[in-house]
């Protein structure tokens, strides 16, 4: 039972479940490790799955022409973690999902979700919460992109995720605010003076 407290959390924190019906999702989990490095998911599979970061770190990136990955999003400890057009659609993925540490996910079928649904209709609450959570993220992240200088976009994530700078390679960092290296660095220096 241990490793599914912190999904129970996150849960509990939306919707409650009664302990039967927690148990009958629970009764879908798989367990998934993941080894720093690996793919989570690839480019052109079908996403799907949910997954729930149980502990570890991910990135979402695209892989462009030039071989260069672009940084699309993270998830952390506690995180929910899926390509929503991908599962929705049942179409290819364009984004890959990767570990940057050793990780461990709790996944659940997108099919045993939607049955689930039906049997436990305040599962379906929980994931149009999930679904809009995820939308108002996305709107964000463009504003941010679209107005924000870089510097505020820095200091913006760097109040929604503290931690980021301990688990994540600058050059991630750096590529999700869309600077370069160096004016990650920049901006750090001004930021802590």
């Amino acid at each position: 039972m241990d490793k599914l407290n912190r999904i129970k959390s996150s849960i509990d924190s939306i919707v409650s479940l009664t302990d039967e019906e927690f148990l009958i999702f629970s009764d879908y989990l798989k367990v998934k490790t993941i080894n720093k490095s690996e793919l989570f998911l690839q480019e052109g599979q079908v996403c799907d799955f949910i997954g729930f970061v149980n502990f570890g770190v991910l990135i979402y990136f695209k892989t462009i022409e030039n071989g260069n990955e672009v940084t699309t999003d993270f998830a952390f400890d506690g995180d929910w973690v899926t390509i929503n057009e991908s599962r929705l659609s049942n179409l290819p993925s364009l984004i890959n999902i990767k570990a940057i540490e050793n990780s461990e996910l709790l996944m659940i079928k997108q099919q045993d979700l939607s049955n689930l649904y039906t049997k436990i209709p305040k599962l379906e609450r929980l994931g149009r919460i999930l679904m809009e959570q995820s939308f108002v993220k996305i709107a964000r992240q463009s504003i941010d992109l679209q107005v924000l200088s870089a510097k505020e976009r820095y200091e913006s994530l760097l109040g929604n995720h503290p931690e980021i700078f301990q688990k994540v390679p600058l050059y991630h960092i750096a590529n999700y605010l869309g600077v370069a290296p160096k004016s990650l660095s920049r901006i750090r220096k001004e930021f802590f003076q």
